[in-house]
């Protein structure tokens, strides 16, 4: 993962796919937890854990 953005045909930027999957991840996300795991300063996988909240 390379923390330059990359470019796109029309002239926008687009994110690396690894900050996708964070951000992603992030957004479905109400409660629970994300893991990242780094091999030699790459994020190499994503984990989420999702929590289900029930009232009493």
């Amino acid at each position: 993962m390379s923390a330059v953005n990359e470019g796109t045909k029309d002239g926008s930027e687009e994110l690396p796919r690894a900050i996708r999957s964070v951000l992603e991840a992030l957004n479905k996300l109400k409660f629970g937890a994300i893991q990242l795991t780094v091999h030699e300063g790459r994020l190499v996988q994503v984990d989420v854990t999702e929590r289900h909240r029930y009232p009493n």
